[in-house]
Order: C-alpha cells, then structure tokens, then sequence
C-alpha cells in the first residue's frame, strides 16, 4: 500500500531488479529530481505578473531583480502577495512531486528524504534546484531572483522546525535593521547549522544525512552570493531600508540605475 512517507519506489520490490537496474532507477531518479525542481524553479512569478497584470518587466525598475520586495516596492502588496503565493506553489510542487516517488521520510519532525528503496533525498535535491531555477530561470535568459522565498518553502516542507526559528531570526533582524537583505543572509547561514543541531539531537548524536548537509550548505552559500552587492551596500551605508508603508515607486525604464543604489530583491 502507498505510503507518502516511503514514495513509490518503496513498492519496488528489491529482489526482482537486477542490479544495473537498481542503478539505472537511482540514476533517473535523481536526474528527474534536478530537471522538476529547475523546470518548475524557472519559472519567474514575479515575471509573469509583471507582464500579465502591468504589461510590464519587474527586471526594469527598482534593484533590477524578479522576486518578492521589488514586486513590493514597485508594484504593491498586492502584486507582492501573488508573487509570494506563485513561488510558494511552485517550490511546493517540486517537493511534492518527488516526494512522491521517493518519500519524504519525516523523522523526529525532520525530513530525511529517503524510503526504503530511495538512497537519495529526492525532495532535497528537487528543492535545491528549485531555487537554482529561481535564481538562473532558462524561460528568462539566466535572470531571476535571489531565492530567499523558495529556500523559505523548502525549509517550511522539509524541516519546518528550523523555519521558525530563523523566520524569528529573520524578523528580528529585519526589524532591528529594516535590512531585508541582512535578514535573508543571517537565516541562510544559519540554515545548515540549525539543520546539522536538529539532527544531532532527534537521532541521539548521529550526523546529518551528507547530501542533506551539502544541500543546505550550497543553500546558504548561494543566498550570500546572491546578497554580495546588498553586503557591500550595507557596508558602506548606501543599502535601502524597509518601508512597509512606503507607497509604490512611479514605473519608469530607471531600473538599472536604481539597482546601484537600492537594495536588491531577497526572494
């Protein structure tokens, strides 16, 4: 019987695969789990918003970013609000997908990403590469966002414990700072750690999982890289600062001179 703990392939029974099958299943398995999550992470809600609602491209105001606070600032909350849920589902849907055939695995109120017959964390894999999407869309010439939002859902699914820690992380340092970008780095860096902490304590001492471990670390390495410019800003004094209640910027075609000044989208 199907369980969406174990995924599909738990229903394969060992014994009748020979082994070169076994590796090839291995093999297509986790192609199929880079190919969803980027597929799927490639596509920009911020985009097609822009376009749709505003026959317009975010890409051409503010930090120059596709993602969540320029939507914000640019266009409004509403705007924002679509983006938010328009990343979310497409994140989620990478997950849920291979989640599906291979597991999720949930542990001690953690993810390991492995079923019976699954060696690798599926859901991981399609989420890092969901936001490797994100950021590198192939539907829009390798410029997206900064994948703070789909790291966010991912983080939500697969170790939701850790996600409300660093969310209160998060607002505490965006609400101390009013730097979103000072709030996204802080939680990303922290993401691997809190993740290695989870697992040390719910499997009495025991390591992480190392390609969980691995996918967290390039998690948090890929949003510093992401924020280096809004690093350099926050360094020298010239990073915008959050103003929820700040009415939305006149549209014009300024954006790439904005995008020195400002700071920079975090989704």
């Amino acid at each position: 019987m199907f369980n969406l703990n174990e995924g599909i392939l738990a229903l394969i029974t060992p014994s009748s695969l020979e082994v070169w099958q076994s590796v090839l299943i291995s093999i297509l398995t986790v192609l199929g789990a880079m190919l969803v999550g980027y597929l799927l992470g490639s596509v920009n809600s911020a985009i097609i918003i822009s376009r749709v609602l505003f026959r317009d491209d975010i890409r051409r105001h503010g930090s120059g970013n596709a993602g969540l606070t320029n939507m914000l600032r640019t266009y409004g909350k509403a705007a924002a609000g679509l983006t938010l849920l328009g990343d979310f589902l497409k994140t989620a849907l990478s997950i849920l997908i291979m989640g599906i055939v291979g597991g999720f695995g949930y542990i001690g109120g953690i993810s390991i990403g492995l079923g019976p017959n699954n060696p690798f964390p599926l859901v991981y894999i399609a989420g890092l590469f969901s936001v490797i999407g994100h950021i590198f869309p192939v539907y829009y010439k390798f410029k997206g966002g900064k994948g703070v939002l789909c790291t966010a859902v991912m983080a939500l699914i697969l170790t939701p414990v850790e996600f409300l820690i660093l969310l209160l992380l998060f607002v505490g340092v965006v609400f101390a700072s009013k730097y979103v970008s000072l709030g996204s780095v802080s939680a990303a860096v922290l993401y691997p750690v809190a993740v290695h902490a989870h697992f040390t304590v719910a499997f009495g001492g025991g390591s992480t999982p190392g390609i969980v471990s691995f996918i967290a670390v390039t998690l948090a390495i890929l949003i510093v890289y992401c924020h280096r410019e809004n690093l350099k800003r926050i360094s020298n004094g010239t990073e915008r600062k959050l103003s929820i209640g700040k009415r939305p910027e006149t549209h014009k075609d300024d954006g790439a001179d904005d995008s020195d000044n400002g700071e920079g989208d975090n989704t």
